[in-house]
């Protein structure tokens, strides 16, 4: 009777538990089927204004550049500067033996003082010949031969005068000087040398790098179609002294400071099909040298409602094409097809295939098909929420 007992009691608590455990296998398939349908990041299209942006290949020229060069002819004494140092417009690069110089001016002084002293001899003999003639003890004709022999001497004294401006100048030359400030680059000669005036080899070159310009070309086809969205209203212009360039550097660094559109040439280079364009840039720190490679980006027009999407986002298909993968109204993902354009800061521009509103995946491709229901979260919820740091773990570390 006693084992009857239990053994009924054990009977009715199975069947009141029943319900129960049934109860407990409903959510788990609920969970089940919920785990099914995977998490994807997804972005929300809409239209902004973007530049248009085009970045193009270039080379770094100097502002200025000035191959130092002798004006007077000799012997090189000393060479007064630091290869590869900053020179001041007018600081002395070279002496030349000024000794030749300083006697060539000594030489017109003298020639000078002695027409000097010629005039005034003419000048005195005119006054008393005019004295003369005036009292008619002299005939005209002997006074105008007084006259135009102190005219003679008047214009010797000139022309002696101009010869000692030139003996100064060429002595002043004997001290070669920098014609402009910049970086001076190799000396060319040493001393000892002979240099001959208005040869054609330079002493040395000078390059001015505090500015510096940027020359990079673009086709001109890309300039006729820009001209053609800004005539239609696609885009919007910029005006021209607001359009600002960007350098980006061989190693892809971005180089802080920003430069000034300055002019695109008029001409179209026959072989290559391309406008030459130059930008100006401030090198306070001489980073950019001339020669330099680098890759210029500048802001050619403003698209007013552009749609853009991060390039993660872009998918290429068998054929080639560009295409996207859409979450529809059900959250069922759909491949679409797209056409882009410019891809700028991580971003394709979307010219074909897209319609503001519409969501696009962007991470998660792993976890579906085309097809498939998913689960959809903004890409920016998902990063912000993983930027807040959980205290969790500490607080059970501490327990």
């Amino acid at each position: 009777m006693r084992g009857w007992t239990k053994l009924g009691w054990t009977a009715v608590a199975l069947a009141v538990l029943a319900p129960a455990l049934a109860g407990c296998k409903e959510p788990s398939a609920a969970n089940a089927s919920a785990a099914e349908k995977p998490e994807v990041s997804i972005v929300t299209v809409k239209p902004q204004p973007r530049s248009i942006v085009r970045e193009l290949p270039g080379r770094i020229a100097p502002i200025r550049v000035a191959d130092v060069r002798p004006r007077v002819s000799g012997i090189i004494l000393r060479r007064t500067f630091q290869q590869g140092s900053e020179v001041n417009a007018g600081d002395p690069l070279y002496q030349i033996d000024p000794r030749p110089f300083e006697v060539e001016l000594q030489a017109a002084e003298a020639a000078l003082a002695k027409a000097t002293a010629a005039r005034d001899q003419a000048d005195m003999h005119a006054k008393r010949v005019s004295m003369l003639a005036n009292e008619q003890a002299a005939s005209r004709a002997a006074n105008e031969v007084a006259i135009t022999n102190l005219r003679q001497a008047a214009a010797e004294v000139a022309v002696r005068e101009a010869e000692v401006a030139r003996a100064k100048l060429n002595l002043e030359y004997a001290t070669i000087r920098a014609p402009i400030s910049g970086r001076i680059g190799a000396a060319l000669v040493s001393e000892g040398a002979l240099v001959v005036q208005n040869d054609a080899t330079s002493l040395a070159t000078i390059q001015q790098l505090d500015h510096v310009y940027a020359d990079f070309t673009q086709p001109v086809s890309e300039m006729a179609r820009l001209r053609r969205a800004f005539d239609s209203g696609e885009l919007d212009q910029i005006a021209a002294d607001a359009v600002r360039a960007h350098l980006v550097l061989d190693d892809g660094t971005h180089y802080p400071e920003h430069g000034k559109l300055l002019f695109s040439d008029a001409k179209v280079d026959a072989y290559t099909g391309q406008v030459t364009l130059r930008a100006e840039f401030d090198n306070p720190k001489r980073e950019l040298l001339p020669g330099m490679y680098v890759r210029v980006r500048i802001e050619q027009g403003i698209d007013a409602d552009a749609l853009a999407v991060p390039e993660q986002a872009v998918q290429r298909n068998n054929g080639g094409g560009s295409e996207v993968f859409v979450v529809k109204d059900d959250n069922r993902i759909a491949v679409q097809a797209v056409r882009v354009g410019a891809q700028q800061d991580g971003h394709y521009l979307v010219l074909d295939g897209l319609k503001p509103g519409e969501r696009v995946v962007v991470e998660g491709f792993q976890k579906f098909a085309a097809g498939d229901t998913v689960v959809p979260v903004n890409v920016a919820d998902r990063r912000s929420a993983a930027a807040v740091p959980t205290t969790t773990g500490s607080a059970d570390a501490v327990r």
